[in-house]
C-alpha cells in the first residue's frame, strides 16, 4: 500500500525483513524513526534516475561522499568494493528483459549492505528482484542481509542461465539444419547477431564471476559463513555459462567457415562448368571463324552439302570432348 507514496520519492521497495523469510512494507517517511530488532533488516531498494533519490543518499542515508558518488556514477562495471566499519558496496549486471530491450544489453543493480541494512539502486526494472519480492511476501525469502545480497546475486545468475540456454538452441537449430541438408545454409544475420549477443554477455559476466570468488573469501563478518559455499557455487555456475558462451561463439565460427567453404565450393563448380563448356564451344568458334574469313578455297564452299559437313564435324568434335572429359573424370 506504501508502494505509490514511495514512488513520488523514488523509492521503489521499501522492506524491513523479520528474520524468518518474510517482510513488511513501510512509507518512506518512516524511515527517519525506523527501529529494527536484533533479527531484523531493512532493505531500501530506489530508481537511481529520481532526484530524490539522489538526495536522500547524501543527505539523509548516513552514507559516505565516496560511496555515494559510486552508487550515483553514469557508468559502471561489475566490482565489489569493501569499506570502512564493515560495509560493502556490490555493483552486479543483469540480463535486460524489459519489453523492446536487447537481452544483451544488461541493467545494473548497485548495492550497499552492512549487518542489517542493504540499499540497491536500478535505473531499469529489474526481474529479479521482482521474484525476490514473490519470494519475501510467500514468507519464504532471505532472512537477513547477507542472504538478501546472496538471493539477489542468485536471481541475477538464472536469468543469465536462461538467456545462455536459449542462444545454444538456437546455434543447435543452425547446426541440424545445416547436417540435414548439405545444400542448405546457415542463417548469416542470426549467427552473427547471436556471437554479438554471447560477446556482450562475456563482457560483464567474466569480472562478475570474479565478484562472487571474491565473496567466497570474504571476511566481512556479518556475512553467514555458510553462505560461502553459495557464493562458490555461483562462481562455479558463472563460469560454466562463459564456458558455454565461448563454445557458442566456436561453433557459430565453424558454421560460418563451413558456410563459406560451401559458397566457395559452389562457385568453384560453377567456374569449372563454364570452364567445360568454354573448352566444348572453342574449337567449333576457331572452326566457325576460320570457315567465315570469305576467301577462295574455303572447302566445301561449291558443295550443297558444305554447311551439313561442317555441322556433323562440329558435332563430331564436341561428342569427343565429351567423351574426353569423360575419361578424364572432368565431368
Amino acid at each position: 500500500m506504501y508502494e505509490e507514496e514511495n514512488a513520488q520519492w523514488g523509492l521503489v521497495h521499501a522492506l524491513v525483513l523479520d528474520g524468518k523469510g518474510g517482510a513488511r512494507p513501510i512509507a518512506r517517511e518512516q524511515l527517519g524513526e525506523l527501529h529494527l530488532s536484533e533479527e531484523q533488516s531493512l532493505w531500501l531498494h530506489w530508481d537511481r534516475s529520481h532526484p530524490q533519490t539522489q538526495s536522500w543518499l547524501r543527505r539523509e542515508s548516513g552514507l559516505s561522499e565516496f560511496a555515494c558518488d559510486l552508487l550515483l556514477e553514469e557508468n559502471t562495471r561489475p566490482r565489489a568494493l569493501a569499506l570502512a566499519n564493515d560495509q560493502l558496496l556490490l555493483f552486479l549486471r543483469g540480463v535486460n528483459l524489459n519489453p523492446g530491450a536487447e537481452p544483451e544489453d544488461m541493467v545494473s543493480v548497485r548495492i550497499f549492505a552492512e549487518a542489517r541494512r542493504v540499499i540497491s539502486l536500478r535505473l531499469r526494472p529489474l526481474r529479479a528482484t521482482d521474484d525476490l519480492i514473490e519470494q519475501l511476501q510467500a514468507g519464504k525469502g532471505p532472512k537477513s542481509a547477507s542472504e538478501l545480497v546472496l538471493q539477489l546475486a542468485d536471481y541475477l545468475t538464472d536469468k543469465v542461465e536462461d538467456l545462455v540456454a536459449g542462444l545454444a538452441e538456437r546455434v543447435d537449430t543452425q547446426e541440424e539444419r545445416v547436417d540435414a541438408d548439405e545444400r542448405a545454409l546457415p542463417d548469416h544475420g542470426l549467427l552473427l547477431q547471436i556471437r554479438r549477443r554471447a560477446a556482450g554477455l562475456r563482457r560483464f559476466l567474466s569480472p562478475q564471476r570474479d565478484i562472487y570468488a571474491q565473496l567466497t573469501r570474504s571476511q566481512l563478518p556479518w556475512l553467514v559463513v555458510e553462505d560461502s559455499v553459495y557464493w562458490n557455487e555461483l562462481n562455479n555456475r558463472l563460469l560454466r555459462y562463459l564456458e558455454e558462451l565461448e563454445l557458442t561463439r566456436e561453433r557459430i565460427g565453424l558454421l560460418l567457415e563451413t558456410e563459406n567453404r560451401r559458397m566457395d565450393l559452389r562457385m568453384n563448380h560453377i567456374m569449372f562448368r563454364f570452364g567445360i563448356i568454354t573448352c566444348i564451344f572453342l574449337p567449333m568458334s576457331f572452326i566457325t571463324g576460320l570457315l567465315g574469313i570469305n576467301v577462295g578455297g574455303i572447302p566445301g564452299a561449291d558443295s550443297p552439302y558444305g554447311f551439313l559437313i561442317a555441322c556433323s564435324l562440329m558435332l563430331l568434335i564436341a561428342v569427343g570432348q565429351w567423351l574426353l572429359f569423360r575419361r578424364l573424370r572432368w565431368v
